[in-house]
């Protein structure tokens, strides 16, 4: 099995449909399998005076207005989705309200991801669950309880089902990062699991595929220089890349264990190279009875082994050899 990478944009682009398709653009240059948004229906999951989480917006006057912001048409999100798909993506989008699961069961995805703050959303979770599809389950903000809560629902409608390690801390320092938590998880629920990252570093997921995590969700931006309150808690497309070769490359490590001694006989030619032997230190005559004075040990080591030195004192040679020359067994006496 190989790990599911999902590029999350989020609101990354602003509510600009045209950066929404740039970002689909930039991540399918990576190797990623997945590009995933989030479907926020203001009226539908929010109150005017839902608080900030971080003030950054100069042109919403409140989360009510930014989320309204956010919004795509359906037929706008038809377009995201097939504009994914052609560029060899799949694509993805966390519903926040039973109607904009609605609206995604319309479009079409492959799979369900729930946000940190809707795990714990029954009727949402039940909602998701009658469609029979895939779910990833970000665990941010829950404790063990409604992580099992969650769990219980997927088995009661036998969904194949990914766990998320995650921390909602935006960036995410390393100490809170949970790595620990994956084979937790895995034994908890034994089902597949994964992380969901928002370090801003490309560390946890690499460390994470050494666990052998089926799923791992970074968000991504374009540049650190992009607005929006994401930006620290994410990796450009540029390390994404980097992010997604050091991921296969870890499990193609992992896929491929090594047999020691069947990698010292492949190494032999290798070794012969850079290992020594035990050659004349000057012309000998045959007869001559050996001394440490009269070798020394150089490369290639394609003769009578550097660690057998102290075996060839005393014994005599059968023939005379040259300054240099590579002794072999025939040799001595």
């Amino acid at each position: 099995m190989t790990c599911t990478i999902i590029a999350e944009v989020a609101q990354a682009h602003d509510g600009s449909l045209g950066m929404a398709h740039a970002f689909i653009d930039a991540i399918a240059t990576t190797g990623a399998d997945a590009v995933k948004f989030q479907t926020h229906i203001a009226s539908a999951e929010s109150t005017p005076t839902e608080p900030w989480r971080v003030q950054f917006s100069r042109q919403d006057s409140t989360r009510y207005d930014y989320w309204k912001r956010m919004e795509f048409t359906e037929e706008q999100w038809r377009g995201l989705k097939q504009h994914a798909e052609e560029r060899g993506l799949q694509f993805l989008s966390s519903p926040f309200s039973v109607e904009a699961v609605d609206l995604l069961k319309r479009i079409g995805v492959r799979a369900w991801k729930i946000a940190s703050g809707e795990v714990g959303n029954i009727p949402l979770l039940e909602c998701i669950a009658a469609t029979k599809l895939p779910l990833l389950i970000s665990t941010g903000m829950s404790p063990l309880t409604e992580i099992d809560a969650a769990v219980g629902i997927a088995r009661k409608y036998r969904l194949p089902t990914t766990i998320l390690q995650c921390t909602s801390a935006y960036p995410c320092p390393p100490e809170k990062v949970g790595i620990n938590l994956i084979p937790f998880l895995r034994e908890r629920y034994d089902c597949k699991v994964g992380l969901s990252d928002h370090s801003g570093t490309i560390y946890p997921g690499l460390a994470g595929a050494t666990l052998g995590i089926d799923a791992l969700e970074v968000h991504v931006t374009l540049s650190r220089e992009m607005f929006g309150p994401d930006v620290p808690a994410s990796i450009t497309t540029n390390e994404l890349r980097q992010l997604n070769e050091g991921i296969r490359f870890i499990e193609r490590m992992n896929h491929h264990p090594i047999d020691k001694d069947a990698l010292f006989s492949e190494m032999k030619p290798v070794r012969e190279l850079f290992t020594k032997s035990v050659v004349a230190r000057c012309n000998l005559a045959a007869g001559t009875i050996l001394m440490v004075q009269h070798l020394a040990l150089k490369k290639p080591g394609t003769g009578i082994p550097s660690e057998r030195l102290p075996d060839l004192i005393g014994r005599t040679l059968r023939h005379s050899v040259k300054a240099d020359q590579i002794l072999q067994e025939a040799d001595v006496a």
